[in-house]
């Protein structure tokens, strides 16, 4: 059975049954302590804490997931992995155990005709809680499983936390015996390489504590509603229904390695070094195609990072198995078509995410090439020092700035006859790993932070938002946090954390600034609020300072925003959407929203692209974007179903967490996206656009800045008056500025020619005199000397040279001149060939000479150059040069 059939199976057999079908959400975490989606229960997490009210009683999806603690043992083993997908059906309040227990093995051993997986009920192994008295006795009395196929298993394998204060409960496990092959019997509590975990069935009962580890923590009673929360793995099924050993081999997989064998001609069970990269390179490709996909870019930090790290890592392994083209297009190619049939949304994105990812490539092999470089050096440096061992920060430096792989500075070094001190290098990725972990474990206390949200939301319901229409209005104070915490007042010059039962405030999202404006209470006292956001969802908290008066929980409200700050916003949202659009317009579907910042007049907007969007196509986007604003079109907004704003092309931004409800606004025929931001209710509100410009933000991103409306008009009137400035400086008309000013910088740049031609000149016509002025010592002809402050490098190289040449006969001759350019002293020595048949070199002499000036230097041992910091020290460093040559003559 198809993994793709696997999939529709799961989730017709809980449709059926009363579940809504709930889509996988983004790899993108919703969730500040988490970089990427880790578990298939983490789009529920917010209705197992109780932060918000689920829309469904059950539940089923299969979400896609990724986890990245242990990247380097992937490949080592065949059951490490970083991307898979999770099956799980929920429960919330609704049924509990047995009616888990039935779904589950009903779904499992009903047969394949009958819509089931078809798997055989005698080889199926039940693990429960140890003092899971309940689950034991449904699995033997309710199922029928024999006895003997049940056991108990401690805290460890069969309870579940999220490793925070909050819902858990005990765990039953089924498990699939593969057969002897796979070893001893015994059932999962002895050998479960050969009794494989496929679906683990958690039963959320009660509540617990703070506490360490995965047991130590006190349960402090039962949950007021018990919920269902179950995980099937994909590719685990996959593996058993398809009759092979492992994930690598199933359909999906598979196909990877067979066209990275293709492409390097390494067969897959040839040998375990190139198995090992071969698993490397599919694992890592198919993660790289699924993150890009749901809108991460390669990156130095978070999960931009992950993604460059797991895409070198496979290029890398590919070079290793002996590619030596770009290999990249065609690896993504295979996971798309194997991935495309689960995810129609790859395929339509495809040209985006083979654009990011051929790009990715191309700058690792810069970076292979330049991380080669710095190891030579390294090497280099090693050697000189007498050492055989390459230092362990050297290896962890090449590695962590330069994506430098641990292997590849092993091989190379040992082709250079050196070791790596491999301990070094691990004992500093592991203090890295810890500062990530410990910075994890402080954004966790973050839960307790949200608590006194979570009251208010419990007890005063979400906040409901009248802004769309209103831009003051009356309100009651529902929650009320002075310096993060409850109370019931708070006085003049208190910072406070007010939420309103209703507010015309806009909290910050989706791009959009917050609202600014003040609170006045029914007392007389005055809040004047200076952000809002949201900690928990449906919640508005404003945050400001008490200006006069007592504030009181309970007490009557009237809100009022800043109108003027708001309408500049919306004229900045809309205009973001015009500009997305027309960049999608000019540049393709690969221009994908990736960031925005929508503030009073301005905004910046983040898209894809893999280089710089030239300047003529971004004059068209600005003049596309102006020309509707002078169409004068309406800006609609309504809520729909996500299914109809799709049927409708409405377009969503990466990484943005979407209801089944949704708020899509449309501007005209032009624009349509899902947005839940305030706009303009005409383009004409608007008056004008001007994009400033566009940089690089990161790897296949690009940022666009702009002004709008009357910060737009102030920009072209500066623009203008510098202009009309020029335009009396040039004595032109304004279309001829770019002739005119160019001409006068081609002038320029002749006349800085002619002048450097004068220099030179100078400086040369001074050799006849150097050379007649040589001086002897022990038979090498030495001429040495101060030129002109200013020379330049290479005119000072020029007149050392010609100086050389100038010494007659078959003498032995040294050219050490010494110049001071830009307050930094250097020099140029250079040697004949009778010098340095009696051993005198350019190189040694440089390097003494810079090291008086107080720098370096270094070159060949006709001519080398170097410099310093003190330029009084040159007379000292021609001393030091006359020294070397009277000892080596």
């Amino acid at each position: 059975m198809e993994s793709a059939e696997i999939r529709r199976r799961w989730l017709r057999f809980f449709e059926e049954r009363g579940h809504t079908v709930v889509p996988s959400a983004s790899l993108i975490a919703d969730d500040p302590t988490l970089l990427l989606v880790p578990a298939g229960m983490v789009p529920f997490k917010p209705y197992f804490l109780g932060e918000v009210k689920p829309p469904f009683d059950r539940a089923v999806s299969v979400q896609k997931c990724v986890r990245t603690p242990d990247i380097e043992e992937v490949g080592k083993t065949t059951r490490h992995g970083t991307f898979f997908q999770m099956c799980g059906n929920f429960s919330f309040g609704d049924y509990f155990k047995e009616g888990a227990i039935k779904l589950a093995w009903e779904l499992l051993t009903t047969s394949v005709e009958e819509g089931g997986y078809g798997l055989e009920p005698e080889k199926l192994w039940i693990t429960v809680y140890k003092e899971d008295d309940e689950a034991e006795r449904i699995w033997r009395e309710v199922i029928g499983v024999p006895a003997e196929r049940i056991q108990r298993l401690g805290m460890g394998p069969n309870f579940w936390s999220m490793g925070v204060p909050g819902p858990c409960g005990p765990c039953s496990e089924i498990n699939y015996d593969r057969g002897p092959e796979f070893g001893v019997e015994g059932g999962p509590a002895v050998n479960d390489e050969r009794y494989v975990e496929i679906w683990n069935l958690v039963f959320m009962q009660y509540e617990r504590g703070e506490g360490e580890g995965k047991e130590d923590f006190p349960i402090l009673g039962d949950l007021p509603s018990k919920n269902i929360d179950t995980g099937l793995g994909l590719e685990r099924l996959a593996m058993i229904l398809q009759g092979v050993h492992n994930m690598y081999e199933t359909d999906n997989l598979r196909a990877v390695i067979d066209k990275a064998t293709e492409l390097t001609g390494v067969a897959y069970g040839a040998a375990e070094d190139s198995d090992v990269s071969l698993r490397v390179v599919t694992d890592h490709m198919r993660t790289s195609v699924m993150l890009i996909g749901d809108g991460v870019t390669p990156g130095n930090e978070g999960r931009g990072y992950v993604l460059r790290r797991i895409m070198r890592r496979a290029i890398r392994n590919m070079r290793l198995l002996g590619a030596t083209d770009p290999v990249v297009g065609e690896l993504v190619d295979v996971v798309l078509k194997t991935m495309g049939q689960q995810y129609p949304e790859l395929l339509t994105d495809r040209k985006r995410i083979e654009t990011v990812a051929l790009a990715e490539e191309a700058a690792f092999l810069k970076t292979l090439k330049a991380g080669t470089n710095i190891l030579d050096t390294a090497v280099t440096d090693t050697k000189a020092a007498g050492g055989t061992v390459l230092s362990g920060d050297k290896a962890f430096l090449l590695h962590d700035t330069w994506g430098f792989p641990i292997d590849l500075t092993l091989e190379m070094a040992a082709e250079q006859g050196l070791t790596v001190d491999e301990e070094g290098f691990r004992r500093l990725m592991r203090e890295q790993r810890e500062r990530a972990k410990a910075d994890a474990r402080a954004k966790k206390t973050g839960h307790a932070d949200l608590s006194a949200y979570r009251e208010v939301a419990d007890t005063a319901g979400s906040t409901v938002f009248t802004g769309y229409t209103h831009t003051e209005g009356e309100s009651t104070v529902v929650g009320l946090l002075v310096d993060g915490l409850p109370s019931p007042a708070a006085t003049e010059g208190d910072d406070v954390e007010v939420v309103l039962d209703r507010t015309p405030f806009y909290a910050e999202g989706g791009g959009q600034l917050a609202d600014t404006g003040r609170i006045r209470l029914d007392s007389g006292a005055v809040v004047e609020v200076r952000d809002v956001q949201q900690p928990v969802p449906g919640v508005s908290v404003h945050k400001g300072t008490v200006q006069v008066g007592e504030v009181t929980l309970g007490a009557g409200a009237y809100a009022q925003i800043d109108v003027k700050r708001r309408r500049a916003i919306a004229r900045a949202h809309s205009a973001t959407h015009l500009t997305h659009q027309a960049l999608r317009d000019a540049l393709g579907p690969t221009a994908a929203q990736a960031g925005s910042e929508n503030s009073p007049g301005r905004f910046r907007f983040d898209f894809g692209s893999p280089t710089a969007v030239p300047g003529a196509v971004l004059t068209d986007v600005e003049q596309k974007i102006n020309e509707v604003l002078s169409r004068e079109l309406d800006v609609t907004a309504e809520v729909m179903s996500m299914d109809e704003a799709k049927k409708q092309g409405a377009i969503a931004e990466f990484g943005e967490k979407y209801g089944e409800r949704v708020r899509v606004v449309t501007i005209g025929d032009f624009s349509k996206e899902l947005c839940g931001g305030t706009h303009v209710h005409n383009t004409a509100q608007l008056g004008l656009v001007k994009l400033l410009g566009e940089s690089s933000i990161g790897s296949g991103v690009r940022r666009v800045e702009a002004l709008v409306g009357v910060d737009a008009y102030n920009f072209l009137a500066r623009e203008h008056t510098v202009v009309s400035q020029l335009t009396d400086l040039v004595k032109g008309r304004p279309e001829e500025l770019p002739e005119k000013i160019s001409g006068m910088l081609a002038k320029l740049k002749e006349a800085e020619k002619e002048i450097e031609r004068f220099r030179a000149e100078k400086v040369l016509q001074a050799a006849a005199g150097l050379a007649a002025g040589a001086k002897d010592v022990r038979g090498v002809a030495l001429v040495t000397g101060r030129v002109p402050d200013g020379t330049s490098a290479d005119d000072l190289r020029k007149l050392v040279l010609d100086v050389r040449g100038r010494i007659q006969g078959d003498r032995a001759a040294v050219v050490a001149l010494f110049s001071v350019a830009n307050g930094r002293p250097l020099t140029v020595i250079a040697t004949n060939e009778a010098a340095r048949e009696r051993g005198i070199k350019a190189g040694d002499l440089v390097r003494a000479a810079a090291k008086t000036l107080g720098g370096g230097g270094g070159g060949k041992p006709d001519v080398a150059q170097g410099g310093g910091q003190n330029p009084e020290a040159v007379e000292d460093a021609a001393a030091a040069v006359e020294r070397l040559v009277a000892e080596a003559a």
